[in-house]
């Protein structure tokens, strides 16, 4: 496993926070492992629960239950470290 870093991420229409997130290596955020979504802060529906703009939908990757994120919908704020 390589190095995980804690992650902000918002929803890009209204800046609501989603989630805080583990995130492993660089790169863009494509999927979020569920396992490694430390605080959700979603109605669990993957829809922003401030505007109800869907960001993600279920998948299974790496047979791992992940949330594969929707191209635009997110933004995400990190510390590296």
């Amino acid at each position: 496993m390589g190095k995980t870093y804690t992650i902000a991420v918002r929803c890009a229409k209204c800046r609501n926070l989603l989630y805080r997130y583990k995130k492993e290596g660089g790169g863009m955020l494509i999927k979020c492992y569920a396992d490694m979504i430390t605080a959700d802060y979603t109605n669990g529906d993957l829809k922003c629960p401030k505007c109800g703009q869907e960001f993600a939908r279920h998948a299974i990757i790496h047979n791992r239950p992940a949330h594969k994120i929707i191209r635009g919908k997110v933004f995400v704020r990190g510390h590296h470290g």
